[in-house]
């Protein structure tokens, strides 16, 4: 299955944000990391799409959880949200990413997935005037608010990240 592309993402961010491009890096923007030094933005501006697979029992449930960049994500916070195990939440393996998302790993959008997928939003991103998603590609990336990402995805804002010093 062929991976769709930025122009696909960037069809979204015309009904969405319009006015707002994507803007393409000479080097991978595949990082969070190397997306903020690409920018020159802080790291934790930088929106991380972590995809899940939910093993309930009769699916699997996709789940995309956008995340700031500086944290990472509770797989114990989104089992609780499904009543099941830690173990029957699992992050999407580079084919799966591609099948149901749309994108390989280090380019998965906030949103223009290939099928609808349930989007909780790390409530840390609110530490931001201007946060930036990833555009499709392992170079692109666009600018957006938070208040624009939360409409365009219609995700939760939820705590789902770790507490500090948590392993």
């Amino acid at each position: 299955m062929q991976p769709l592309t930025p122009q696909n993402v960037q069809a979204v961010i015309d009904r969405v944000a319009p006015g707002t491009q994507i803007v393409f890096f000479e080097t991978t923007t595949g990082t969070s990391q190397q997306a903020a030094d690409n920018i020159g933005c802080q790291l934790g501006q930088i929106v991380k799409s972590i995809c899940f697979l939910i093993e309930l029992e009769d699916r699997r449930e996709p789940v995309i959880v956008l995340t700031s960049g500086d944290q990472k994500v509770d797989d114990r916070k989104i089992a609780e949200m499904y009543g099941v195990g830690r173990k029957k939440v699992k992050t999407g393996t580079a084919d799966e990413l591609i099948e149901i998302y749309g994108y390989a790993p280090g380019s998965v959008p906030p949103f223009g997935h290939r099928q609808p997928v349930t989007t909780y939003i790390d409530q840390t991103l609110s530490r931001w005037e201007m946060l930036y998603a990833a555009g499709g590609d392992h170079n692109a990336i666009f600018p957006i608010t938070l208040d624009i990402l939360i409409s365009a995805t219609s995700g939760q804002v939820k705590d789902v990240v770790r507490a500090a010093g948590d392993q």
